[in-house]
Protein backbone atom coordinates (compact mmCIF):
# COMPACT_ATOMS: atom_id res chain seq x y z
CA UNK A 1 0.00 0.00 0.00
CA UNK A 2 1.31 3.46 -0.91
CA UNK A 3 0.44 6.79 0.71
CA UNK A 4 -2.27 7.56 -1.87
CA UNK A 5 -3.89 4.16 -1.31
CA UNK A 6 -3.76 4.71 2.44
CA UNK A 7 -5.51 8.06 2.07
CA UNK A 8 -8.15 6.53 -0.17
CA UNK A 9 -8.87 3.80 2.38
CA UNK A 10 -9.29 6.43 5.09
CA UNK A 11 -11.79 8.31 2.90
CA UNK A 12 -13.76 5.14 2.18
CA UNK A 13 -13.81 4.40 5.91
CA UNK A 14 -15.76 7.64 6.53
CA UNK A 15 -18.24 6.97 3.73
CA UNK A 16 -16.77 8.84 0.76
CA UNK A 17 -17.96 7.29 -2.50
CA UNK A 18 -17.13 10.02 -5.05
CA UNK A 19 -14.09 12.25 -5.54
CA UNK A 20 -14.67 15.21 -7.88
CA UNK A 21 -11.74 16.67 -9.77
CA UNK A 22 -9.34 16.99 -12.68
CA UNK A 23 -6.36 14.66 -12.52
CA UNK A 24 -2.72 15.47 -13.15
CA UNK A 25 0.79 14.28 -12.36
CA UNK A 26 0.71 14.57 -8.57
CA UNK A 27 -2.68 12.82 -8.41
CA UNK A 28 -1.81 9.91 -10.67
CA UNK A 29 -1.23 7.44 -7.81
CA UNK A 30 -4.56 8.44 -6.27
CA UNK A 31 -6.64 8.04 -9.43
CA UNK A 32 -4.92 4.73 -10.16
CA UNK A 33 -5.87 3.51 -6.69
CA UNK A 34 -9.47 4.58 -7.30
CA UNK A 35 -9.52 2.70 -10.60
CA UNK A 36 -8.68 -0.52 -8.82
CA UNK A 37 -11.62 -0.29 -6.38
CA UNK A 38 -15.34 -0.60 -6.89
CA UNK A 39 -16.48 1.24 -3.72
CA UNK A 40 -15.29 4.73 -4.71
CA UNK A 41 -15.42 6.67 -7.99
CA UNK A 42 -13.36 9.37 -9.63
CA UNK A 43 -15.76 11.91 -11.17
CA UNK A 44 -13.79 13.63 -13.93
CA UNK A 45 -14.79 17.28 -14.35
CA UNK A 46 -13.77 19.70 -17.08
CA UNK A 47 -12.85 22.42 -14.55
CA UNK A 48 -11.69 22.10 -10.96
CA UNK A 49 -13.86 25.03 -9.87
CA UNK A 50 -16.94 23.07 -10.89
CA UNK A 51 -15.57 20.02 -9.09
CA UNK A 52 -15.30 21.91 -5.80
CA UNK A 53 -18.85 23.26 -6.19
CA UNK A 54 -19.99 19.68 -6.85
CA UNK A 55 -18.33 18.57 -3.61
CA UNK A 56 -20.24 21.34 -1.85
CA UNK A 57 -23.50 20.15 -3.44
CA UNK A 58 -22.78 16.60 -2.29
CA UNK A 59 -21.93 17.50 1.31
CA UNK A 60 -24.52 20.27 1.54
CA UNK A 61 -27.38 17.89 0.79
CA UNK A 62 -26.09 14.68 2.36
CA UNK A 63 -24.50 16.06 5.51
CA UNK A 64 -21.51 13.79 4.86
CA UNK A 65 -17.89 14.50 4.01
CA UNK A 66 -17.28 15.23 0.33
CA UNK A 67 -13.97 15.38 -1.52
CA UNK A 68 -12.60 17.34 -4.48
CA UNK A 69 -9.13 17.26 -5.98
CA UNK A 70 -6.78 19.22 -8.18
CA UNK A 71 -3.16 18.69 -9.07
CA UNK A 72 -0.22 21.01 -8.46
CA UNK A 73 -0.30 24.81 -8.77
CA UNK A 74 -2.90 25.84 -11.36
CA UNK A 75 -5.23 22.89 -10.79
CA UNK A 76 -5.19 23.41 -7.03
CA UNK A 77 -5.88 27.13 -7.42
CA UNK A 78 -9.01 26.47 -9.47
CA UNK A 79 -10.60 24.70 -6.48
CA UNK A 80 -10.57 27.80 -4.29
CA UNK A 81 -13.92 29.41 -5.11
CA UNK A 82 -16.08 26.35 -4.49
CA UNK A 83 -14.16 25.67 -1.29
CA UNK A 84 -14.86 29.18 -0.02
CA UNK A 85 -18.50 28.47 -0.70
CA UNK A 86 -18.33 25.23 1.30
CA UNK A 87 -16.60 27.04 4.14
CA UNK A 88 -19.18 29.82 4.33
CA UNK A 89 -22.10 27.38 4.01
CA UNK A 90 -20.49 25.21 6.74
CA UNK A 91 -20.23 21.97 4.80
CA UNK A 92 -17.56 19.32 5.33
CA UNK A 93 -15.22 19.15 2.33
CA UNK A 94 -11.70 17.80 1.92
CA UNK A 95 -9.57 19.24 -0.89
CA UNK A 96 -6.79 16.93 -2.05
CA UNK A 97 -4.10 18.85 -3.90
CA UNK A 98 -0.85 17.78 -5.45
CA UNK A 99 2.47 19.53 -5.04
CA UNK A 100 5.79 19.47 -6.86
CA UNK A 101 8.34 16.87 -5.63
CA UNK A 102 9.96 17.56 -2.26
CA UNK A 103 13.47 17.91 -3.64
CA UNK A 104 12.53 20.91 -5.82
CA UNK A 105 10.16 22.70 -3.48
CA UNK A 106 11.22 26.27 -2.80
CA UNK A 107 13.12 26.61 -6.09
CA UNK A 108 10.36 28.28 -8.13
CA UNK A 109 9.93 24.98 -9.96
CA UNK A 110 7.53 24.55 -12.88
CA UNK A 111 3.93 24.97 -11.60
CA UNK A 112 5.12 25.45 -8.02
CA UNK A 113 2.78 27.53 -5.86
CA UNK A 114 2.95 28.06 -2.10
CA UNK A 115 -0.46 26.47 -1.56
CA UNK A 116 -0.20 26.69 2.22
CA UNK A 117 -0.32 30.49 2.00
CA UNK A 118 -3.02 30.45 -0.65
CA UNK A 119 -5.26 28.09 1.31
CA UNK A 120 -4.60 29.58 4.73
CA UNK A 121 -7.87 31.53 4.90
CA UNK A 122 -10.20 28.94 3.41
CA UNK A 123 -8.99 25.90 5.38
CA UNK A 124 -9.43 25.17 9.07
CA UNK A 125 -6.45 22.80 8.81
CA UNK A 126 -3.92 21.79 6.15
CA UNK A 127 -2.26 18.37 6.21
CA UNK A 128 1.04 18.84 4.41
CA UNK A 129 2.36 15.31 3.92
CA UNK A 130 6.15 15.31 4.02
CA UNK A 131 6.87 11.68 4.91
CA UNK A 132 4.94 8.39 4.87
CA UNK A 133 5.45 8.15 8.63
CA UNK A 134 3.52 11.34 9.39
CA UNK A 135 0.96 10.90 6.59
CA UNK A 136 -1.78 9.00 8.47
CA UNK A 137 -1.57 11.30 11.49
CA UNK A 138 -2.01 14.56 9.60
CA UNK A 139 -4.49 13.12 7.10
CA UNK A 140 -6.56 11.68 9.96
CA UNK A 141 -6.53 15.08 11.65
CA UNK A 142 -7.78 16.78 8.49
CA UNK A 143 -10.72 14.36 8.25
CA UNK A 144 -11.59 14.77 11.94
CA UNK A 145 -11.59 18.58 11.77
CA UNK A 146 -13.56 18.77 8.51
CA UNK A 147 -16.25 16.42 9.81
CA UNK A 148 -16.54 17.73 13.37
CA UNK A 149 -16.43 21.44 12.46
CA UNK A 150 -18.40 21.19 9.17
CA UNK A 151 -15.63 22.99 7.37
CA UNK A 152 -12.92 22.75 4.71
CA UNK A 153 -9.53 21.10 5.16
CA UNK A 154 -6.77 20.34 2.66
CA UNK A 155 -4.46 17.37 2.21
CA UNK A 156 -1.32 18.04 0.14
CA UNK A 157 0.50 15.18 -1.55
CA UNK A 158 3.81 15.95 -3.21
CA UNK A 159 4.25 14.07 -6.48
CA UNK A 160 7.01 11.85 -5.06
CA UNK A 161 5.43 11.27 -1.62
CA UNK A 162 2.13 10.16 -3.18
CA UNK A 163 3.69 6.91 -4.42
CA UNK A 164 5.87 6.11 -1.41
CA UNK A 165 5.20 2.99 0.67
CA UNK A 166 2.70 3.73 3.46
CA UNK A 167 3.76 3.63 7.10
CA UNK A 168 2.31 4.17 10.61
CA UNK A 169 -0.82 2.20 9.79
CA UNK A 170 -1.58 1.86 13.51
CA UNK A 171 -2.56 5.57 13.49
CA UNK A 172 -5.54 4.94 11.20
CA UNK A 173 -8.60 4.71 13.44
CA UNK A 174 -12.33 5.55 13.33
CA UNK A 175 -13.29 9.21 13.13
CA UNK A 176 -15.22 10.51 16.15
CA UNK A 177 -18.74 11.70 15.37
CA UNK A 178 -19.86 13.85 18.29
CA UNK A 179 -23.33 13.43 19.74
CA UNK A 180 -22.83 16.15 22.36
CA UNK A 181 -25.58 18.72 22.93
CA UNK A 182 -24.72 22.27 23.97
CA UNK A 183 -26.97 23.18 26.91
CA UNK A 184 -27.80 26.77 27.90
CA UNK A 185 -26.91 28.15 31.32
CA UNK A 186 -29.70 28.60 33.87
CA UNK A 187 -29.04 32.34 34.21
CA UNK A 188 -29.33 32.86 30.45
CA UNK A 189 -32.64 31.01 30.30
CA UNK A 190 -34.00 33.00 33.24
CA UNK A 191 -33.07 36.32 31.58
CA UNK A 192 -34.62 35.22 28.28
CA UNK A 193 -37.84 34.06 29.95
CA UNK A 194 -38.21 37.31 31.89
CA UNK A 195 -37.74 39.38 28.73
CA UNK A 196 -40.24 37.27 26.80
CA UNK A 197 -42.84 37.45 29.57
CA UNK A 198 -42.52 41.26 29.65
CA UNK A 199 -42.86 41.68 25.89
CA UNK A 200 -46.09 42.18 23.94
CA UNK A 201 -45.07 41.79 20.29
CA UNK A 202 -42.43 39.10 19.77
CA UNK A 203 -40.85 38.30 16.42
CA UNK A 204 -38.68 35.30 15.54
CA UNK A 205 -35.88 35.48 12.97
CA UNK A 206 -34.92 31.86 12.30
CA UNK A 207 -31.83 30.73 10.45
CA UNK A 208 -30.34 27.64 8.87
CA UNK A 209 -29.12 26.40 12.24
CA UNK A 210 -32.73 25.60 13.17
CA UNK A 211 -32.83 22.65 10.76
CA UNK A 212 -32.87 20.04 13.53
CA UNK A 213 -35.08 22.21 15.75
CA UNK A 214 -37.98 23.00 13.43
CA UNK A 215 -40.68 21.46 15.63
CA UNK A 216 -39.33 23.18 18.73
CA UNK A 217 -39.29 26.60 17.06
CA UNK A 218 -42.84 26.12 15.78
CA UNK A 219 -43.99 25.14 19.27
CA UNK A 220 -42.37 28.27 20.71
CA UNK A 221 -43.92 30.43 18.00
CA UNK A 222 -47.41 29.10 18.76
CA UNK A 223 -47.07 29.67 22.50
CA UNK A 224 -45.76 33.23 22.06
CA UNK A 225 -48.02 34.12 19.10
CA UNK A 226 -44.77 35.11 17.38
CA UNK A 227 -44.50 35.36 13.58
CA UNK A 228 -41.52 33.54 12.07
CA UNK A 229 -39.33 35.36 9.56
CA UNK A 230 -36.66 33.12 8.04
CA UNK A 231 -33.44 33.58 6.13
CA UNK A 232 -33.05 32.39 2.54
CA UNK A 233 -31.02 29.37 3.69
CA UNK A 234 -33.89 28.40 6.00
CA UNK A 235 -36.54 28.51 3.25
CA UNK A 236 -36.75 24.72 3.26
CA UNK A 237 -37.11 24.59 7.06
CA UNK A 238 -39.86 27.19 7.50
CA UNK A 239 -41.58 26.94 4.14
CA UNK A 240 -44.34 29.34 3.17
CA UNK A 241 -47.12 26.85 3.83
CA UNK A 242 -46.16 26.46 7.50
CA UNK A 243 -48.29 28.01 10.25
CA UNK A 244 -47.02 31.37 11.59
CA UNK A 245 -44.36 31.73 8.88
CA UNK A 246 -44.48 35.21 7.30
CA UNK A 247 -41.62 34.98 4.79
CA UNK A 248 -38.22 36.53 4.24
CA UNK A 249 -36.60 39.81 5.07
CA UNK A 250 -33.61 41.39 3.34
CA UNK A 251 -33.23 42.73 -0.19
CA UNK A 252 -35.18 39.81 -1.67
CA UNK A 253 -37.67 39.61 1.19
CA UNK A 254 -41.34 40.54 1.54
CA UNK A 255 -43.18 43.18 3.62
CA UNK A 256 -44.61 40.83 6.26
CA UNK A 257 -41.22 39.22 6.90
CA UNK A 258 -39.59 42.65 7.14
CA UNK A 259 -42.27 44.08 9.46
CA UNK A 260 -42.23 41.06 11.77
CA UNK A 261 -38.56 41.79 12.46
CA UNK A 262 -38.67 45.58 12.47
CA UNK A 263 -41.94 46.24 14.33
CA UNK A 264 -41.77 43.76 17.20
CA UNK A 265 -40.77 44.91 20.69
CA UNK A 266 -38.64 41.82 21.28
CA UNK A 267 -36.75 39.95 18.56
CA UNK A 268 -35.61 36.35 19.01
CA UNK A 269 -32.73 35.59 16.65
CA UNK A 270 -32.37 31.83 16.52
CA UNK A 271 -29.30 30.20 14.92
CA UNK A 272 -28.72 32.92 12.36
CA UNK A 273 -25.88 35.25 11.44
CA UNK A 274 -28.14 37.22 9.08
CA UNK A 275 -25.68 39.72 7.57
CA UNK A 276 -27.82 42.59 6.29
CA UNK A 277 -27.69 45.08 9.13
CA UNK A 278 -30.05 47.55 7.44
CA UNK A 279 -32.80 44.94 7.71
CA UNK A 280 -32.32 44.43 11.46
CA UNK A 281 -33.65 46.67 14.25
CA UNK A 282 -30.99 48.40 16.33
CA UNK A 283 -33.10 49.83 19.15
CA UNK A 284 -35.44 46.88 19.71
CA UNK A 285 -34.68 44.53 22.62
CA UNK A 286 -33.25 41.29 21.29
CA UNK A 287 -32.26 37.78 22.33
CA UNK A 288 -29.80 35.87 20.17
CA UNK A 289 -29.21 32.13 20.52
CA UNK A 290 -26.38 30.33 18.71
CA UNK A 291 -23.96 27.45 19.15
CA UNK A 292 -21.23 29.76 17.87
CA UNK A 293 -20.79 32.55 20.43
CA UNK A 294 -18.87 34.69 17.96
CA UNK A 295 -22.14 35.20 16.05
CA UNK A 296 -23.92 36.74 19.02
CA UNK A 297 -24.06 40.53 18.63
CA UNK A 298 -22.23 40.30 15.32
CA UNK A 299 -24.86 42.26 13.32
CA UNK A 300 -26.86 44.22 15.88
CA UNK A 301 -26.60 45.01 19.59
CA UNK A 302 -28.00 42.10 21.59
CA UNK A 303 -29.51 42.46 25.06
CA UNK A 304 -29.40 38.78 25.95
CA UNK A 305 -27.01 36.32 24.33
CA UNK A 306 -27.48 32.58 24.85
CA UNK A 307 -24.78 30.09 23.88
CA UNK A 308 -26.85 26.99 23.19
CA UNK A 309 -28.24 24.42 20.82
CA UNK A 310 -31.71 25.59 19.69
CA UNK A 311 -33.55 22.43 20.78
CA UNK A 312 -31.97 22.60 24.22
CA UNK A 313 -32.79 26.31 24.51
CA UNK A 314 -36.44 25.88 23.61
CA UNK A 315 -36.85 22.82 25.84
CA UNK A 316 -35.55 24.77 28.82
CA UNK A 317 -37.44 27.95 27.95
CA UNK A 318 -40.95 26.67 27.21
CA UNK A 319 -41.94 25.80 30.80
CA UNK A 320 -40.79 29.24 31.97
CA UNK A 321 -42.69 31.46 29.53
CA UNK A 322 -46.33 32.42 29.72
CA UNK A 323 -48.60 31.73 26.78
CA UNK A 324 -49.52 34.95 25.01
CA UNK A 325 -53.21 35.69 24.50
CA UNK A 326 -52.97 38.62 22.10
CA UNK A 327 -52.75 37.40 18.49
CA UNK A 328 -53.16 40.79 16.82
CA UNK A 329 -49.49 41.23 15.79
CA UNK A 330 -49.29 37.67 14.45
CA UNK A 331 -52.68 37.79 12.70
CA UNK A 332 -51.94 41.09 10.98
CA UNK A 333 -48.69 39.75 9.56
CA UNK A 334 -50.02 36.34 8.51
CA UNK A 335 -52.89 38.08 6.71
CA UNK A 336 -50.40 40.42 5.03
CA UNK A 337 -48.30 37.42 3.96
CA UNK A 338 -51.35 35.65 2.55
CA UNK A 339 -52.21 38.73 0.47
CA UNK A 340 -48.61 38.99 -0.68
CA UNK A 341 -48.68 35.37 -1.86
CA UNK A 342 -51.92 35.96 -3.75
CA UNK A 343 -50.22 38.86 -5.52
CA UNK A 344 -47.27 36.64 -6.40
CA UNK A 345 -49.65 34.03 -7.82
CA UNK A 346 -51.10 36.69 -10.13
CA UNK A 347 -47.59 37.73 -11.18
CA UNK A 348 -46.87 34.12 -12.10
CA UNK A 349 -50.05 33.47 -14.07
CA UNK A 350 -49.42 31.95 -17.53
CA UNK A 351 -52.10 34.34 -18.75
CA UNK A 352 -49.42 37.03 -18.54
CA UNK A 353 -48.23 35.96 -21.96
CA UNK A 354 -46.18 38.98 -22.94
CA UNK A 355 -42.90 38.23 -24.68
CA UNK A 356 -40.12 37.97 -23.69
CA UNK A 357 -41.68 35.91 -20.89
CA UNK A 358 -42.02 36.61 -17.18
CA UNK A 359 -39.52 34.48 -15.19
CA UNK A 360 -42.00 34.15 -12.31
CA UNK A 361 -44.17 31.82 -14.40
CA UNK A 362 -41.37 29.28 -14.72
CA UNK A 363 -40.59 29.31 -10.99
CA UNK A 364 -44.25 28.96 -10.02
CA UNK A 365 -44.89 26.02 -12.35
CA UNK A 366 -41.72 24.26 -11.23
CA UNK A 367 -42.98 24.66 -7.66
CA UNK A 368 -46.27 23.03 -8.65
CA UNK A 369 -44.71 20.07 -10.47
CA UNK A 370 -41.41 19.30 -8.69
CA UNK A 371 -41.46 16.30 -6.39
CA UNK A 372 -42.00 16.73 -2.66
CA UNK A 373 -38.41 15.73 -1.96
CA UNK A 374 -36.81 17.66 -4.81
CA UNK A 375 -33.44 19.33 -4.28
CA UNK A 376 -33.01 22.85 -5.64
CA UNK A 377 -29.70 24.58 -6.30
CA UNK A 378 -30.30 28.31 -6.55
CA UNK A 379 -27.91 30.57 -8.40
CA UNK A 380 -26.78 33.96 -7.15
CA UNK A 381 -28.72 36.82 -8.76
CA UNK A 382 -32.29 37.46 -9.80
CA UNK A 383 -32.90 33.71 -10.13
CA UNK A 384 -32.72 33.62 -6.31
CA UNK A 385 -35.45 36.28 -6.16
CA UNK A 386 -37.86 34.35 -8.36
CA UNK A 387 -37.11 31.10 -6.54
CA UNK A 388 -37.56 32.61 -3.09
CA UNK A 389 -40.81 34.35 -4.03
CA UNK A 390 -42.44 31.64 -6.14
CA UNK A 391 -41.19 28.22 -5.04
CA UNK A 392 -42.49 26.63 -1.86
CA UNK A 393 -39.78 24.43 -0.35
CA UNK A 394 -42.26 22.29 1.52
CA UNK A 395 -42.22 18.65 2.63
CA UNK A 396 -38.79 17.11 2.09
CA UNK A 397 -37.52 19.67 -0.40
CA UNK A 398 -34.03 21.10 0.03
CA UNK A 399 -32.43 24.33 -1.12
CA UNK A 400 -28.71 25.08 -1.41
CA UNK A 401 -26.69 27.78 -3.10
CA UNK A 402 -23.98 30.35 -2.54
CA UNK A 403 -26.04 32.22 0.03
CA UNK A 404 -23.13 33.50 2.14
CA UNK A 405 -20.25 33.56 -0.35
CA UNK A 406 -22.45 34.97 -3.12
CA UNK A 407 -20.58 33.33 -5.99
CA UNK A 408 -22.00 32.85 -9.46
CA UNK A 409 -21.66 29.46 -11.21
CA UNK A 410 -22.74 27.35 -8.25
CA UNK A 411 -26.03 26.07 -9.73
CA UNK A 412 -25.07 23.44 -12.30
CA UNK A 413 -22.09 21.83 -10.50
CA UNK A 414 -23.83 21.84 -7.10
CA UNK A 415 -26.82 20.15 -8.74
CA UNK A 416 -24.47 17.50 -10.13
CA UNK A 417 -22.96 16.87 -6.70
CA UNK A 418 -26.42 16.70 -5.13
CA UNK A 419 -27.56 14.24 -7.79
CA UNK A 420 -24.49 12.09 -7.17
CA UNK A 421 -25.29 12.03 -3.46
CA UNK A 422 -29.00 11.35 -4.07
CA UNK A 423 -29.36 9.33 -7.29
CA UNK A 424 -33.06 8.66 -6.74
CA UNK A 425 -34.14 12.24 -6.10
CA UNK A 426 -35.22 15.01 -8.46
CA UNK A 427 -32.66 17.83 -8.70
CA UNK A 428 -33.44 21.25 -10.17
CA UNK A 429 -31.08 24.14 -10.78
CA UNK A 430 -32.57 27.64 -11.11
CA UNK A 431 -29.94 29.68 -12.92
CA UNK A 432 -29.40 32.94 -14.69
CA UNK A 433 -27.71 32.96 -18.06
CA UNK A 434 -24.61 34.75 -16.77
CA UNK A 435 -23.99 32.14 -14.09
CA UNK A 436 -24.72 29.21 -16.39
CA UNK A 437 -22.28 30.55 -18.99
CA UNK A 438 -19.51 30.30 -16.38
CA UNK A 439 -20.06 26.61 -15.63
CA UNK A 440 -21.69 25.18 -18.74
CA UNK A 441 -18.66 23.19 -19.92
CA UNK A 442 -19.46 20.58 -17.29
CA UNK A 443 -22.97 19.94 -18.61
CA UNK A 444 -21.21 17.38 -20.78
CA UNK A 445 -19.89 15.82 -17.56
CA UNK A 446 -23.48 15.47 -16.36
CA UNK A 447 -24.20 13.62 -19.61
CA UNK A 448 -21.17 11.37 -19.15
CA UNK A 449 -22.33 10.24 -15.71
CA UNK A 450 -26.04 10.00 -16.59
CA UNK A 451 -27.10 12.67 -14.09
CA UNK A 452 -30.73 13.64 -14.83
CA UNK A 453 -30.40 17.19 -13.43
CA UNK A 454 -32.98 19.70 -14.63
CA UNK A 455 -31.48 23.11 -15.43
CA UNK A 456 -33.72 26.15 -15.83
CA UNK A 457 -31.69 28.87 -17.54
CA UNK A 458 -33.40 32.26 -17.29
CA UNK A 459 -32.13 33.67 -20.55
CA UNK A 460 -32.54 37.44 -20.63
CA UNK A 461 -29.11 38.23 -22.13
CA UNK A 462 -28.22 40.36 -19.13
CA UNK A 463 -26.61 40.34 -15.68
CA UNK A 464 -29.88 41.53 -14.17
CA UNK A 465 -28.96 41.55 -10.49
CA UNK A 466 -25.88 43.65 -11.22
CA UNK A 467 -28.16 46.03 -13.10
CA UNK A 468 -30.33 46.26 -9.98
CA UNK A 469 -27.26 47.01 -7.86
CA UNK A 470 -26.22 49.79 -10.26
CA UNK A 471 -29.66 51.38 -10.10
CA UNK A 472 -29.78 51.12 -6.32
CA UNK A 473 -26.74 53.41 -5.99
CA UNK A 474 -27.99 55.88 -8.60
CA UNK A 475 -26.05 54.73 -11.67
CA UNK A 476 -27.55 54.38 -15.11
CA UNK A 477 -27.00 50.72 -16.09
CA UNK A 478 -23.81 50.08 -18.10
CA UNK A 479 -25.69 48.00 -20.64
CA UNK A 480 -22.71 46.90 -22.69
CA UNK A 481 -20.94 45.47 -19.62
CA UNK A 482 -24.17 43.83 -18.46
CA UNK A 483 -24.97 42.21 -21.80
CA UNK A 484 -24.68 38.43 -22.20
CA UNK A 485 -24.19 37.07 -25.71
CA UNK A 486 -25.96 33.73 -25.49
CA UNK A 487 -26.33 30.67 -27.65
CA UNK A 488 -29.45 28.54 -27.90
CA UNK A 489 -28.99 26.58 -24.68
CA UNK A 490 -31.41 23.83 -25.74
CA UNK A 491 -29.35 23.20 -28.88
CA UNK A 492 -26.25 23.08 -26.68
CA UNK A 493 -27.87 20.49 -24.40
CA UNK A 494 -28.59 18.22 -27.36
CA UNK A 495 -25.12 18.77 -28.80
CA UNK A 496 -23.66 17.51 -25.50
CA UNK A 497 -25.87 14.41 -25.57
CA UNK A 498 -28.51 15.67 -23.14
CA UNK A 499 -31.97 17.03 -23.78
CA UNK A 500 -33.37 20.51 -23.90
CA UNK A 501 -36.11 22.81 -25.06
CA UNK A 502 -36.24 26.52 -25.81
CA UNK A 503 -39.37 28.24 -24.50
CA UNK A 504 -40.51 31.55 -25.96
CA UNK A 505 -44.31 31.37 -25.51
CA UNK A 506 -46.26 31.19 -22.23
CA UNK A 507 -48.47 28.39 -23.51
CA UNK A 508 -45.39 26.12 -23.79
CA UNK A 509 -43.95 26.62 -20.29
CA UNK A 510 -45.80 23.92 -18.38
CA UNK A 511 -45.20 21.27 -21.04
CA UNK A 512 -41.48 22.07 -21.01
CA UNK A 513 -41.31 21.69 -17.23
CA UNK A 514 -43.09 18.35 -17.38
CA UNK A 515 -40.75 17.23 -20.16
CA UNK A 516 -37.74 18.08 -17.97
CA UNK A 517 -39.29 16.35 -14.97
CA UNK A 518 -39.82 13.11 -16.89
CA UNK A 519 -36.44 13.10 -18.63
CA UNK A 520 -33.79 10.62 -17.51
CA UNK A 521 -31.04 12.74 -19.07
CA UNK A 522 -29.53 16.10 -18.13
CA UNK A 523 -32.09 18.62 -19.36
CA UNK A 524 -31.92 22.36 -20.07
CA UNK A 525 -34.98 24.61 -20.27
CA UNK A 526 -33.81 27.66 -22.21
CA UNK A 527 -36.34 30.19 -20.88
CA UNK A 528 -36.34 33.36 -22.98
CA UNK A 529 -37.41 35.90 -20.35
CA UNK A 530 -37.65 39.65 -20.04
CA UNK A 531 -34.65 41.69 -18.93
CA UNK A 532 -37.05 44.43 -17.80
CA UNK A 533 -38.48 42.56 -14.81
CA UNK A 534 -38.05 44.65 -11.66
CA UNK A 535 -37.86 43.06 -8.20
CA UNK A 536 -38.52 45.54 -5.40
CA UNK A 537 -37.19 45.10 -1.84
CA UNK A 538 -39.72 44.73 1.01
CA UNK A 539 -39.06 48.23 2.31
CA UNK A 540 -38.13 51.23 0.20
CA UNK A 541 -36.53 54.05 2.14
CA UNK A 542 -35.11 57.45 1.20
CA UNK A 543 -31.80 55.88 0.17
CA UNK A 544 -33.50 53.49 -2.28
CA UNK A 545 -35.86 56.16 -3.61
CA UNK A 546 -32.94 58.51 -4.18
CA UNK A 547 -30.82 55.82 -5.83
CA UNK A 548 -33.46 54.48 -8.20
CA UNK A 549 -34.78 57.97 -8.93
CA UNK A 550 -31.30 59.23 -9.82
CA UNK A 551 -30.68 56.17 -11.98
CA UNK A 552 -33.92 56.64 -13.93
CA UNK A 553 -33.22 60.34 -14.42
CA UNK A 554 -29.83 59.50 -15.90
CA UNK A 555 -31.40 56.87 -18.15
CA UNK A 556 -33.93 59.42 -19.45
CA UNK A 557 -31.13 61.91 -20.09
CA UNK A 558 -29.20 59.30 -22.08
CA UNK A 559 -32.34 58.46 -24.07
CA UNK A 560 -32.85 62.14 -24.88
CA UNK A 561 -29.32 62.28 -26.26
CA UNK A 562 -30.07 59.37 -28.61
CA UNK A 563 -28.95 56.31 -26.63
CA UNK A 564 -30.98 53.55 -28.31
CA UNK A 565 -29.84 50.84 -25.89
CA UNK A 566 -31.17 52.76 -22.90
CA UNK A 567 -34.43 53.34 -24.73
CA UNK A 568 -34.79 49.61 -25.33
CA UNK A 569 -33.95 48.97 -21.68
CA UNK A 570 -36.66 51.33 -20.46
CA UNK A 571 -39.21 49.92 -22.92
CA UNK A 572 -38.48 46.41 -21.62
CA UNK A 573 -39.03 47.55 -18.04
CA UNK A 574 -42.32 49.27 -18.87
CA UNK A 575 -43.50 46.30 -20.91
CA UNK A 576 -42.66 43.83 -18.12
CA UNK A 577 -44.43 46.03 -15.55
CA UNK A 578 -47.66 46.49 -17.49
CA UNK A 579 -47.96 43.11 -19.27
Amino acid sequence: MNVSEQLLQMLVNVGVTNIYGVTGDALNFLVKAIEERDDVNWIAFKHEGNASFAAFGDSGTSGKLAVCAGTVGPGALHLINGLYNAKKERTAVIAITGQVPLKVQGTNYFQEVDLTKVYDDVCAYQAIVRTPEEAPMVMQRALQIAISQHTVCRIELAADVAGMKAASGEMVHPIVHSDAILMPGAASIRKAADAINAAERIGILAGHGCREARDAVLQLSKKLKAPITHTLKASDIFDHDTENVVGLTGLIGNPSGYNAVMKCDLLLMLATDFPYMEYLPHKTRSIQVDIRPENIGNRTAVDIGVHSDINAFVDALLPMVEEKADRSFLDKLTESFAEYRKGKEKEASPERDGEPLHPQIFADLISKHASDDAIFTIETGTSAIWAANHISFHSGRRIIGSFNHGSMAVGLPAAMGAQMAHPGREVWSISGDGAFNMAMQDFITAVRYDLPVKILVLNNSQLSFVKLEMEEVGLAPALDALHQENMNFADYARLCGGEGIRVEHAEDIEAAILMAKRSNKPFIIDAVVSSGEIALPPHIGIKEITGFGTSKAKEVLQIMTGDKDQWENMKNELKAWFD
